[in-house]
């Protein structure tokens, strides 16, 4: 990425450019500027990202909190934008006058399920993009080849709290006061 920062002829992508883009149903994300092409997932990933958004679903309705799916971005800087697996929005995201919008501001809990080719990433630079978001209270890390979660929290203080659950532990997400049980986020069936 520093050869195309170099490049006079080079012109970083606004985050409203971005979602403008018809990709043709292919998958990307803008980081600093650049478009990122991003890869099919895993039936794996697709069903763990599945049954977190389809649990949250029904607990969260009627609350003013909802979950979305990977189709709804999330900015995270001014040229910046992440397609995050879940993501929970709270104070009634969907009134009728959020309908359009590609952009909600900060979701309240963010969850990436973790693949080879983006664990390192998802821990490191997207997870330091999601603590950044004043309203993001959650960062849910899913690591579906161990079956284990990582919670990253902010308390009311301000002060973010790191750690794996024990290995079959349920997540509870104190902002939401919500536990999703282990078995409900690796379901097979």
């Amino acid at each position: 990425m520093a050869t195309l920062a170099l490049d006079p002829a080079y012109r970083r992508v606004t985050v409203r450019e971005f979602l403008d883009m018809d990709f043709g149903g292919a998958r990307a994300e803008l980081e600093d500027g650049v478009i990122y092409m991003m890869a099919g997932g895993t039936e794996q990933h697709a069903r763990i990202a599945g049954n977190i958004f389809a649990f949250l679903l029904g607990r969260l309705r009627g609350s003013g909190c909802r979950p979305y799916n990977s189709d709804l971005a999330l900015q995270t800087a001014d040229f910046t934008a992440r397609l995050p697996d879940v993501s929970i929005y709270c104070g009634n995201p969907s009134a009728p006058e959020n309908a359009k919008k590609r952009l909600l501001g900060d979701p309240q809990v963010v969850f990436e399920v973790l693949s080879p080719s983006t664990f390192a990433k998802d821990q490191k630079v997207k997870l330091e993009e999601y603590k950044a978001l004043p309203g993001t209270r959650e960062v849910i890390l899913v690591d579906p080849d161990g079956e284990l979660v990582r919670r990253v929290h902010r308390t009311d203080d301000g002060v973010w709290h790191d750690g794996w659950l024990a290995a079959g532990a349920d997540l509870h997400l104190p902002s939401l006061d919500l536990t999703i049980p282990h078995a409900e986020m690796f379901a097979r069936d």
